[in-house]
């Protein structure tokens, strides 16, 4: 059958519609991913090679300026200041050594890899030393929260570390140095305040500090030092060759074991982080639910969360939970993940009698107020009395003559006056009451002209005194 303009009908009309062409869409999209994330594109290898060796010696300028920003920041950790802390980060030289594995571990270089341990090693001795001997001084030792909150790692400080040393590497493989992203890597990764708080342990003999830090302080190395070694490899930096065949074997296999190992510890320390941090947080939920129940809980320490002993400790106050309400919690530690975990609580003797003294006090003192207000016209006599009172002792108090130290300037500016006394003198003239201010002196038989020394004394007591109706008479 024809179309009304002679054409013949197609059997579906929307086969003549385009269609989108999703094969090259995805294709699109995928090389712009590609071109998105693609670090090897301007990577220079041999430059960052060098930077980094360049940068690993600690010695000479870059010892003071390590020992000065240590200096800085265990200041800043001791004045609680985040923002002295971060100058230190700023300005100290600790990323070297740390690059310096990773990066020799990643090309096989085996003179460079102990050339970077031996620095490293003097990098903290160093760091120890100026922090240790800072927070030897006595007045320096007191427990900050910026020191407390370095002493002991968690998950999150291993995220930090491997971002950071990621970050930081793929800045340093471009050709033009990204300084911001260097500095922002050395404040994030926290490198300084563990030693900090480390040696603060060893001033105190505080170890489980020194320790908690030094822990801190070594996830952070290793973590950089294994992101390092990682971009490394992926960006294919060229491995060092040596003329000893068998020699480039045997290093290869040194550091191919030794990236083993450090690979190998740093999942061990990451899954120990994490079970500690899922135990605390899985603790912190059942403890939430406690509380919500109508439970009352004082004394909310870490410390009563044990990974170690596998145990959970809560100070109750006010009712005093039942054996059935505490084995009804006890039979939940399975819904929080914490099946063999031992929950102890905590409680004193049920103060209902306690609570009901206090009920009573209240409606004693609720009885005084009202009797209390009952005479406030009494009162607010008393405190006029009170009022007019102050008033009369300060001005009494004004009129009152320093005479003690009168008398002592007057020795020193007069060197005749044998002595010199003083009293308030009251007169009238039968119209009005007068008080005068009277000082009699006597000087020695050997001044010459006690007439002349009389008129100065007297024209300095007025000034000294600011009183116009001040009398001096001589004995």
């Amino acid at each position: 059958m024809e179309n009304g303009n002679g054409s013949q009908p197609t059997e579906n009309s929307t086969n003549n519609i385009p269609r989108p062409d999703l094969k090259g869409f995805w294709a699109s999209l995928n090389n712009f991913i590609k071109e998105l994330l693609n670090i090897r594109i301007g990577t220079d290898k041999k430059g960052t090679i060098q930077d980094i060796k360049d940068n690993i010696s600690m010695k000479g300028h870059n010892a003071w300026v390590l020992v000065f920003s240590i200096l800085i920041a265990s200041i800043g950790l001791n004045i609680s200041s985040a923002a002295v802390v971060i100058g230190a980060m700023l300005i100290s030289p600790l990323m070297g050594p740390i690059l310096g594995v990773g990066l020799s571990i990643g090309i096989n270089d085996i003179d460079t890899l102990k050339r970077s341990l031996i620095n490293l090693g003097v990098m903290v001795g160093l760091s120890l030393t100026t922090s240790f001997l800072f927070f030897l001084i006595p007045i320096f030792r007191n427990e900050t929260p910026e020191i407390l909150a370095r002493t002991a790692p968690d998950v999150r400080d291993v995220f930090i570390a491997i971002s950071g040393g990621l970050a930081l590497i793929i800045a340093l493989s471009r050709r033009s140095k990204q300084t911001n992203t260097i500095a922002g890597v050395a404040i994030a990764t926290a490198l300084m305040p563990p030693l900090c708080t480390a040696g603060y342990g060893l001033a105190t003999l505080n170890f489980s500090y020194f320790g908690g830090a030094m822990f801190l302080f070594t996830i952070n190395t290793i973590f950089i030092a294994l992101a390092t070694f990682v971009i490394v490899k992926f960006l294919q930096f060229p491995m060092l060759k040596y003329i000893d065949s068998a020699k480039r074997k045997r290093i290869a296999r040194a550091a191919s074991f030794v990236a083993l190992l450090v690979l190998a510890g740093s999942i061990y320390m990451f899954f120990n982080l994490f079970k500690v941090d899922q135990f605390k947080q899985n603790a912190q939920n059942l403890i939430n639910d406690i509380k919500k129940d109508g439970i009352s809980i004082i004394d909310e320490n870490e410390k009563n969360i044990n990974y170690q002993n596998n145990s959970i400790k809560l100070i109750v106050y006010g009712n005093k939970l039942s054996e059935k309400d505490i084995n009804k919690w006890k039979n939940r530690l399975p819904n929080y993940h914490l099946k063999e975990t031992t929950l102890h609580f905590q409680q004193g003797l049920d103060d209902s009698d306690l609570r009901s003294e206090v009920k009573n006090l209240t409606e004693l003192y609720s009885q005084n107020q009202k009797i209390i207000s009952s005479r406030d016209e009494t009162v607010k006599e008393k405190e006029e009395k009170i009022k007019l009172l102050t008033k009369q002792l300060t001005k009494y108090e004004v009129n009152e003559i320093p005479f003690v130290q009168i008398s002592l300037e007057a020795k020193i500016n007069y060197e005749g006056l044998e002595k010199i006394s003083y009293a308030k003198q009251v007169q009238t003239d039968f119209n009005s009451v007068d008080t005068i201010t009277v000082f009699n002196a006597k000087w020695h038989d050997s001044v010459p002209n006690t007439y002349k020394q009389q008129k100065q004394l007297n024209l300095w007591l007025k000034q000294r005194l600011k009183l116009d109706t001040l009398q001096l008479n001589n004995y």
